[in-house]
């Protein structure tokens, strides 16, 4: 009877229904070893697709009725050995085996029943999570087409912030990515360029003809609160998963570049640093010294800090990476500038998956309260794939700056498009045969 319960614990862990077949309900045993080699003919062509056809996978994770039918399944499949277990418990009779092996043969059923329970608990989870993250965050609709070969996104930080009135973009950039390679560039644009030109046909040449000329200081960022301000300009924004605002900035800044922008991705600085806590902390290795929080007096000196950012490689939680990203006393927009970029890329660094699988849901929850975007669902597969290959390039960085030769007050847009054109221009690789 030892022997016995030995061969039934071990046949149900490598061949669940087995055990039925052999000494117990002989149709339960049947619908557990067909669902069972079903399960391994999912996990094969899994693994074909992962090999050879990755983008058939990154389509399936990326649909949220595929995600919902996963679930299912992952349901299913641990109830079903839940009761498998049980049943051969009952089958192997423990009451009538050796003392000794008693409590043994018991352990192994429960500790593997345990280590599968909590396996398809956490696929349960992962899957919901990102089933919720793709419905919060994305949007309907068809994925546009490259636009010379290239996608170009607007990437704007978004902070309220205690010291202004409404959501400002504190940060904006465009990640330019090469369709054929994933070579990525990110280029700069400082929140107080002045006087931006509009991509031909847009709304903001009716109030300003010649461009962003408010007769004052005309900062490219105040263009978020006058679209904001405005909606009647760009009526169908809401429909189209963004908003007034956003599309003010995307009008301006693609008329800077003199580029096309097919997306643009929102970030709420204020919820950013649960983005941070969520990956567990980054690593930056700090330009100076910075203040945490507190203000500035009437010389742009800090005071009533909470404490300092030190120089040298920091490990920072959400809350400094946060601050060290948008102090300002005592440094220059441009300075900051810089250092936003250098928690982008902390960020993207953070993002692998041995990192992300380990802490998924609250990733997912963290980035869909931070994260707004245009990007529909129908795009993430060929995102997905694309970002494999961004991951394994360097990203350019085009920063128009002074110390770039750009003013800021008084741009040449012409010598900013060709800088621009010629930046993209490099990035330009033979795709790999």
């Amino acid at each position: 009877m030892t022997r016995r319960a030995w061969w039934l614990v071990g046949l149900n862990i490598l061949l669940p229904g087995s055990a039925q077949l052999l000494a117990g309900d002989r149709k339960l045993g049947r619908f557990g070893v067909l669902a069972t080699f079903a399960l391994w003919i999912i996990a094969i062509l899994t693994l074909v697709f992962f090999l050879f056809a990755r983008p058939v996978l990154y389509t399936l994770f990326t649909n949220v009725v595929a995600l919902t039918v996963i679930q299912i399944l992952i349901v299913f499949y641990a109830a079903l050995w839940i009761l498998l277990t049980v049943d051969t418990l009952r089958l192997a009779r423990l009451i009538k085996i050796t003392a000794s092996a008693r409590p043994l043969v018991a352990a192994l059923a429960v500790a593997v029943l345990v280590a599968v329970s909590a396996t398809a608990n956490y696929g349960v989870v992962v899957t919901g999570a990102t089933r919720d993250a793709i419905n919060k965050v994305f949007v309907a609709g068809q994925a546009a087409e490259a636009v010379d070969g290239r996608y170009n996104i607007l990437l704007l930080g978004g902070d309220a912030g205690p010291d202004r009135q409404g959501l400002r973009p504190d940060s904006i950039s465009v990640m330019s990515i090469e369709a054929a390679t994933g070579k990525a560039t990110m280029i700069g644009i400082p929140r107080n360029l002045e006087n931006a030109p509009f991509v031909e046909g847009s709304p903001l040449y009716g109030p300003f003809p010649d461009g962003y000329d408010c007769g004052d200081e005309c900062l490219i960022s105040y263009l978020y609160t006058y679209g904001v301000e405005h909606p009647d300009l760009y009526p169908d924004a809401t429909e189209n998963g963004s908003n007034a605002g956003v599309e003010a900035m995307r009008d301006a800044v693609g008329g800077v570049l003199g580029i096309t922008l097919q997306y643009y991705v929102l970030i709420d600085m204020k919820g950013f640093s649960d983005l941070i806590d969520a990956l567990g902390g980054v690593q930056i290795e700090s330009t100076g010294r910075y203040p945490i929080g507190g203000g500035e007096d009437r010389n742009s000196q800090p005071i009533n800090v909470e404490g300092w950012i030190e120089p040298g490689l920091q490990q920072m939680n959400g809350y400094t990476a946060l601050w060290y990203a948008r102090a300002r006393h005592g440094t220059s927009d441009y300075d900051r500038m810089a250092r936003q970029r250098q928690v982008q890329e902390a960020i993207l660094a953070q993002f692998v998956p041995a990192n992300v699988l380990g802490k998924f849901q609250a990733i997912a929850e963290a980035g869909s309260q931070v994260v707004t975007t245009d990007v529909p669902s129908a795009a993430l597969p060929y995102f997905v794939q694309l970002a494999e290959k961004t991951r394994a390039l360097p990203i350019e960085k085009v920063e128009l700056v002074p110390s770039n030769g750009v003013d800021v007050v008084r741009p040449d847009f012409d010598a900013i498009h060709a800088m621009v054109d010629a930046a993209l221009a490099a990035t330009t690789e033979t795709p790999a045969p």
